[in-house]
C-alpha cells in the first residue's frame, strides 16, 4: 500500500527545505532566499509521482545588504534550472535523485537545510505559507538604506525592468571575455540592438573615484576585445550618483572636486557617464532598440 499523503481535514504530508545564500563560508551568515516543498507520495501511489514545489524570493534587498556584489541573476537562473530539471527528472520516494540534482544545480554559495516535515492544505498555500516565515521579511521590517554599488545596480535594475528589457539583457559580462584571461572585472548588464554593443555599470563615487580609474583602466581594452571578437562597436557607460546625492556641490569644494575628477577620468577613456536620474531615458532607448 502506499504511504497516506491526505489526512481527514484535507491537509497533505510533505517536507520541506530551506535555501539559503552564504558568501562566505567562514563566517557562516546567511539569508534564506527560498523554499522547496516536497509531498510524501509512494511510488505505487494512485496520486501519481510526489509533486515538488521551488520558490525563490522576489526581493533580494537582504542578499545585496549581507553581500553588496551578489549575483543575483545567476541565483534567479538557478531556480528555473532547478524547475527545469526537476519537471523532466522528478525525485523518487527516498529523496535521493532530488538531493543528487540539487548538489548538481547549486553553486557553492547556496546551501541547503535538513528536510523537515510539513502539513500543507495545498502545494501552492504551502510555499506561500513557508515563504512568508522563513524567506520573505515582514513587512513591518525595516531594511538598511542600500548604498554605493548595491544601490546603483538595484536603480538600474528597476528602470530597466519597468521597460520591459532586463530579460533580455546580458548580465554579470566577464571582461576576461574580452581582455585576458584572469581580468576580475564584470560588467553588470549590456545588450546588442545593432552594430553596436552597450554595456552599463554602476561606478559608485561615494566612497571615492578608485572604481571610475578601474574602469577607465580597462576601457580601451574592453573595446579592442569587443571589435575583435563580436566585431562590434562597444559603447560603455558608467551609471554613478548624482553630486547632490553625495552633498558634492560648492559649499564642499573637496568633494565636488573628487567627484568631477571621477567623471573626468572616465569620460577621458571615452567611457558615456549617466547618473541614476539620467537611467529611465537610457532604459527607454533600450525598449526602443530591442523592440519590446
Amino acid at each position: 500500500m502506499g504511504v497516506e499523503t491526505g489526512l481527514g481535514d484535507g491537509r497533505r504530508r510533505c517536507e520541506f527545505q530551506l535555501l539559503r545564500y552564504v558568501p562566505d563560508p567562514v563566517r557562516n551568515e546567511f539569508v534564506h532566499i527560498g523554499v522547496i516543498l516536497r509531498e510524501r507520495t509512494a511510488p505505487d501511489s494512485i496520486e501519481g509521482p510526489a509533486r515538488t514545489e521551488v520558490r525563490f524570493t522576489r526581493d533580494w534587498r537582504r542578499v545585496r545588504c549581507l553581500d553588496p556584489d551578489a549575483d543575483t541573476a545567476l541565483l534567479e537562473g538557478m531556480e528555473a534550472e532547478l524547475r527545469r530539471r526537476l519537471l523532466h527528472e522528478p525525485g523518487d520516494e527516498g529523496g535521493g535523485r532530488l538531493m543528487r540534482l540539487l548538489d548538481e544545480s547549486l553553486s557553492l554559495s547556496v546551501q541547503m537545510t535538513e528536510s523537515k516535515a510539513y502539513l500543507a492544505e495545498s502545494m501552492p498555500a504551502g510555499v506561500e505559507e513557508l515563504m512568508r516565515l522563513y524567506v520573505d521579511p515582514p513587512i513591518r521590517q525595516k531594511l538598511p538604506r542600500l548604498s554605493g554599488r548595491a544601490a546603483l545596480q538595484t536603480r538600474m535594475r528597476a528602470e530597466f525592468e519597468r521597460a520591459g528589457v532586463w530579460e533580455l539583457m546580458r548580465k554579470r559580462i566577464p571582461a576576461s571575455d574580452y581582455t585576458r584571461p584572469g581580468d576580475p572585472l564584470r560588467i553588470d548588464a549590456g545588450y546588442r540592438p545593432n552594430g553596436v554593443i552597450r554595456m552599463f555599470h554602476g561606478v559608485s563615487l561615494e566612497p571615492g573615484v578608485e572604481m571610475a580609474k578601474v574602469l577607465a583602466f580597462s576601457a580601451a581594452a574592453l573595446r579592442a576585445g569587443v571589435e575583435r571578437v563580436e566585431k562590434a562597436e562597444l559603447q560603455l557607460t558608467a551609471v554613478i550618483e548624482p553630486a547632490a546625492r553625495l552633498g558634492a556641490s560648492d559649499e564642499d569644494p573637496e568633494r565636488l572636486a573628487l567627484y568631477r575628477f571621477g567623471v573626468e577620468t572616465m569620460e577621458e577613456h571615452q567611457i558615456r557617464v549617466l547618473t541614476t536620474s539620467d537611467l529611465s531615458r537610457a532604459a527607454e532607448t533600450a525598449r526602443r532598440e530591442l523592440r519590446v
